[in-house]
C-alpha cells in the first residue's frame, strides 16, 4: 500500500450507518432567506457577465452548457482561467477548484509542467496525426510499469468508451453473455450499461431512450453485498454465464456509499469462482488513490481495468483500457494475428483516441504525479478538508456525513444517492422517486452556497482535492464552508 494517497481507510459500516440516519431525518440545507441573499448579493451582482453569455448560450446549445459538471444553481459560471488549486470566473471572481475536471487533475489544474510539454508537441507535430507517435508507447509502457496487473494498454478517447470495449473483450475472452455491476455505479453513458445509475434498483428508470431489450443480459447486485454478488452468479451459470463482474475498488459513483475494505477482495474470489472477469473501474481512482491505482491499495489482481480522466492529464481523449495479456490480444490493432493464428477481435477505435496531444499530456502528468508524490500530498489535504468539515458538522449540531477515501471527499448533505429502489415493494418507489427529487434541489441550493463563498464542488457533494493545495488554503476554505454551514437550519417540519 506504499505510495498511496489513503491513510486511514473509513469505516464503510459506520459511514453506512450515518447515511441511513440521515436519510430518515428531515432535510437540513440552507435557508432560504440566506440562499436568496446569495442570489441577489453574489450571483446577481458579481456575476453579470455570466449570466449573460449562459443566457444567450441557451439559444444554440440545449441547457446552456456541454458539460454536466458545468450546471449550477441559479445559473452556469463561466470559467476563463485554472491554475493550481484556483479558477477564475469571466467577471473576474476567484475560486478554490474542488472540482478538478470531475477528478483527473491530479497535480492541480493547468500544471506548467504538462502545458509546456504540449506547447512543445503542438510547436513541432501538432496534436493529431492519425500515425504511430512515440507518445503512445511512452504513455503505455508508463501504465504497464506502474500497475503490476496491466500487461497490456489501449489508449481510446474516453472512460464511456473503454467500458464498451470491456463489454466486448469479456464476452470474447469467456463466451459468456451476462454483465453484473453495482447497483448506483456509473459507468459511462453507453446504453448497456445506463442500468442501476445513481441509486441501487433504479434498473432503466433513468436510462430513458434505451429500449429494454438493450438490457437482457445486465444486471445489478447491491453494493458491499457479496451474498446479492454470489446469488446473481449462482442463477447465472443456467442462463448462459457471466462475462464480466464491473467495480469501482472504493465503491460506486466514486465511492459515495462506500464499500468494506476487503469487498474488493471478495468480489475477486467470485469472479475466479464461477469464470466471470473482473473489470476494475479505474477512472477516478486511477493514478488518484495511488500510481498503482486503487487495485493496488486494495492488491486486487482485476482482468480488465478502466481508465479515463488523468489518463490524458486533463487533456482531450481521456480514456483506455488495460489487462492481462490474454485478454488484451482482443483487442490488436489491424490485421495481426494473436498466437499465430487469427483471432475474433473486439471492434473499437477513433480517430481522436491516442493523439499526440493526449499522450504526451498523459504521460508528462503520470510522470509528474510520480516524482512529486501527488498522490499523497493531495490526500493528506483531503484528511484535513474532512477532519475540519466533521468538526464543523459537529460544532453546528447538522446531520451531514463527511468522509473520504484518499483525495475522494464526501460531504452529504442530504442522502439522496443513498436511497434505494425496492421493487419487492412497489408502492414505496414513487415516495423514494419524490423524496429523491426533493433532496436533490436542496443539495444544487447547497452547491449554490458554497459557489458563491468561492467553492467549486462537484454537485454540491463532492469533493477532488489536488496537489497544488496547502494546508493553509484548506483552512480558508473550511472558514468558507462554516459561512454556509452556520446558515444551515431544518426546512421541513
Amino acid at each position: 500500500m506504499a505510495n498511496h494517497g489513503i491513510i486511514n481507510y473509513p469505516d464503510a459500516q459506520l459511514v453506512t450507518k450515518q447515511l441511513d440516519a440521515l436519510i430518515k431525518k428531515p432535510i437540513y440545507s440552507i435557508k432560504p432567506e440566506a440562499l436568496e441573499n446569495y442570489c441577489s448579493e453574489y450571483f446577481e451582482k458579481k456575476c453579470p457577465t455570466s449570466k449573460k453569455m449562459i443566457e444567450e448560450a441557451k439559444q444554440v446549445i440545449p441547457g446552456g452548457v456541454q458539460h454536466n459538471l458545468a450546471f449550477n444553481y441559479p445559473f452556469p459560471l463561466v470559467f476563463t482561467k485554472a491554475e493550481g488549486a484556483y479558477l477564475y470566473d469571466i467577471d473576474g471572481n476567484r475560486y478554490f477548484d474542488f472540482l478538478q475536471a470531475g477528478g483527473p487533475t491530479v497535480l492541480g489544474s493547468n500544471p506548467p509542467a504538462v502545458r509546456e510539454k504540449v506547447i512543445e508537441l503542438l510547436n513541432t507535430c501538432g496534436p493529431s496525426t492519425g500515425l504511430f507517435h512515440e507518445y503512445e508507447y511512452k504513455l503505455g509502457k508508463k501504465i504497464v510499469d506502474l500497475i503490476p496487473n496491466v500487461d497490456m494498454f489501449r489508449m481510446l478517447g474516453s472512460g464511456t468508451e473503454a467500458c464498451m470495449t470491456a463489454i466486448r473483450v469479456a464476452r470474447l475472452a469467456t463466451g459468456k453473455k451476462k454483465i453484473l455491476k453495482m447497483g448506483g455505479a456509473y459507468h459511462g453513458w453507453s446504453d448497456q450499461l445506463a442500468w442501476g445509475m445513481r441509486v441501487p434498483g433504479t434498473m432503466n428508470l433513468q436510462s430513458h431512450g434505451v429500449p429494454l431489450f438493450v438490457f437482457k443480459h445486465t444486471q445489478e447486485f447491491f453494493p458491499n453485498d457479496l451474498k446479492s454478488l454470489e446469488h446473481k452468479l449462482i442463477l447465472n451459470k443456467f442462463r448462459g454465464g457471466t462475462a464480466a463482474v464491473f467495480i469501482e475498488a472504493i465503491g460506486p459513483e466514486s465511492g459515495t456509499r462506500p464499500v468494506d475494505k476487503d469487498f474488493p477482495k471478495g468480489v475477486q474470489a467470485l469472479c475466479r469462482k464461477y469464470g466471470a472477469l473482473l473489470v476494475c473501474d479505474e477512472v477516478v481512482t486511477g493514478f488518484r488513490i495511488g500510481v498503482s491505482g486503487a487495485q493496488g491499495y486494495f492488491g486486487i489482481d482485476p482482468d480488465i481495468t478502466i481508465f479515463g480522466k488523468v489518463i490524458a492529464g486533463g487533456y482531450p481523449g481521456a480514456g483506455g483500457i488495460g489487462g492481462h495479456r490474454e485478454v488484451m490480444k482482443y483487442l490488436g490493432a489491424g490485421l495481426d494475428k494473436a498466437e499465430g493464428k487469427k483471432i475474433h477481435k473486439a471492434m473499437c477505435g477513433g480517430t481522436m483516441a491516442a493523439t499526440p496531444i493526449s499522450c504526451c499530456a498523459g504521460y508528462t502528468a503520470i510522470c509528474e504525479i510520480e516524482k512529486r508524490n501527488a498522490c499523497q500530498v493531495a490526500g493528506k489535504m483531503a484528511d484535513r478538508l474532512v477532519h475540519g468539515l466533521q468538526a464543523l458538522i459537529k460544532k453546528y449540531d447538522l446531520p451531514f456525513v463527511c468522509f473520504n477515501q484518499g483525495s475522494v471527499c464526501h460531504l452529504d448533505t442530504v442522502g439522496t444517492m443513498h436511497f434505494k429502489v425496492d421493487w419487492k415493494h412497489p408502492w414505496t418507489i414513487p415516495h423514494t422517486l419524490k423524496e429523491t427529487g426533493k433532496r436533490q434541489s436542496e443539495m444544487e441550493h447547497m452547491g449554490a452556497a458554497y459557489m458563491a463563498e468561492g467553492l467549486v464542488t462537484l454537485a454540491g457533494s463532492r469533493l477532488y482535492t489536488s496537489a497544488a493545495y496547502t494546508e493553509e488554503m484548506i483552512d480558508d476554505c473550511l472558514n468558507r464552508f462554516e459561512n454556509v454551514f452556520k446558515n444551515c437550519v431544518c426546512i421541513e417540519a
